[in-house]
């Protein structure tokens, strides 16, 4: 890489470097969001029923993605490390193995998945009036996990480097596509039949095909910055190693949150296909904040990680703090916005039914006080990840998830008979206490000194 691209992260003003790396990400994950959000829209003029069996899949998706997306979050640390560095081929390297990693775990993640959709919805909960549309719905869905990991490795390979424009193009493109194909897919056209719920996930596999078939040209051409070859596409134990250490962690973390979610909709369904469908929907406008701040969370990943591979350890830790004060007062004011919206927000979506509305807005009230302390435990742990502490963002996760949010939300639906209400509020709490735990473990400087142990990453695999 030239020493002008180099320098463009590692050097100069730390905000523009922030801002050029964490607004296409943002804009990148918004938009990725917005097949959800599509879906949703289509799926909710079929009725409550359909948005319910949709919701009840998601978290189970989000589980099963979360177990390799890990791996993904591996490739982006190492490459940044690398690329921080100045060492073009262990970039190219790193990016091959990583490649090759993702694709395996893909395909067994999607057999899997598709075999198990049906025990997997009865045991989540999925009541006999959803629960066949869940199970083709997740079927779809499942199939498409090769396509979509290979996209998502391209993308957080693409971000390690700081190149991070191209997926934009790539994914505003798709999601086009898709809200051309959803309506097509779910009602049908002409000769093209309508497959109800599980149209909505056929357009979604085909967008996905697309997207991963243009990144993989992209990485095999080598015009981009990084250049990934067969030959290196094998089974290097040290680099495994590697990749293992950073990723597992970050699959722990992220399947927690995944499993959070599914706990959580187990508790929801105990409330009925109404309250299902208001959680899906406020679900689905947390996604909207968790989105873009893990946005900001990845690029204090890859920012933190090329300055510590270049070894300026201090600018890293301002990378951090700054990261830290953009994120609290910018998603304050973005959950205020969402707290004045909240009805019409959630009308959009269910327009005919005023009980839905009324629940999932107020689902929504309650959360947005809090999402500032969402989007800082989110640069906390990116920070933490870009350091190769991955295992600080699994704690932390295991903790906001395990230790408060579900055992509080039973407390306050069943033993404080709040009902619903009270799975609302222990969303709001988790958040408040998890970034408390998340940037005061970052002031007593410990992931600093793990790093100045820890030189490893300058050195090629053997």
């Amino acid at each position: 890489m030239t020493a002008t691209k180099k320098n463009k992260f590692t050097e100069g003003k730390i905000l523009s470097s922030l801002i050029s790396l964490a607004l296409p990400i943002i804009f990148a994950n918004i938009l990725q969001s917005a097949y959800q959000l599509i879906d949703t829209f289509w799926l909710g003029r079929l009725g409550a029923n359909a948005v319910a069996a949709v919701s009840l899949s998601f978290p189970l998706l989000f589980l099963v993605l979360s177990l390799g997306a890990g791996l993904t979050l591996a490739g982006t640390v190492m490459v940044a490390r690398y690329e921080g560095a100045n060492n073009q081929k262990l970039v190219n390297f790193s990016s091959s193995q990583s490649v090759f990693l993702i694709f395996l775990t893909s395909i067994v993640l999607a057999f899997f998945s598709y075999f198990a959709a049906g025990p997997l919805m009865r045991i989540i909960g999925a009541g006999p009036d959803i629960i066949t549309d869940s199970v083709r719905y997740f079927k779809v869905s499942s199939v498409g996990f090769v396509f979509l990991f290979l996209f998502f490795i391209f993308q957080s390979l693409m971000r390690g480097i700081g190149n991070v424009m191209l997926p934009v193009y790539i994914v505003l493109f798709t999601v086009i596509l898709n809200a051309v194909l959803d309506p097509l897919f779910i009602y049908g056209y002409g000769p093209i039949p309508g497959y109800g719920v599980a149209g909505a996930a056929v357009a979604s596999v085909v967008t996905q095909a697309i997207a991963s078939a243009i990144g993989l040209y992209i990485l095999f051409r080598g015009k981009q910055g990084i250049k990934i070859s067969l030959s290196s596409m094998h089974f290097n134990m040290e680099n495994l190693k590697r990749t293992f250490n950073l990723g597992f962690p970050a699959s722990v973390e992220q399947s927690t949150r995944a499993l959070g979610m599914t706990f959580m909709m187990v508790l929801v369904t105990s409330f009925g296909s109404e309250i299902v469908a208001a959680y899906g929907i406020g679900a689905r406008m947390l996604s909207f904040i968790v989105i873009p701040a893990l946005g900001l969370g990845i690029a204090t990943t890859s920012l933190v990680g090329q300055n510590i591979g270049a070894l300026k350890i201090k600018r890293a830790e301002k990378v951090a703090i700054l990261s830290a004060k953009v994120a609290f007062f910018g998603f304050t004011g973005l959950g205020l916005i969402m707290f004045l919206v909240a009805e019409p927000l959630t009308a959009f979506f269910i327009p005919d039914d005023p009980e839905v509305i009324q629940d999932g807005a107020l689902f929504i009230k309650i959360m947005a006080f809090s999402f500032g302390f969402l989007g800082l435990q989110q640069v906390m742990n990116g920070t933490f990840n870009g350091a190769g502490f991955t295992k600080a963002s699994m704690f932390i996760s295991i903790m906001s998830l395990w230790v408060v949010r579900f055992p509080l939300a039973y407390l306050l639906a069943y033993t404080f008979e709040m009902g619903p209400v009270g799975i609302w509020w222990a969303f709001p709490i988790s958040n408040i206490i998890a970034s408390i735990a998340a940037f005061g473990y970052f002031k007593t400087g410990y992931w600093k000194k793990r790093v100045l142990r820890d030189r490893s990453f300058l050195t090629a695999p053997k």
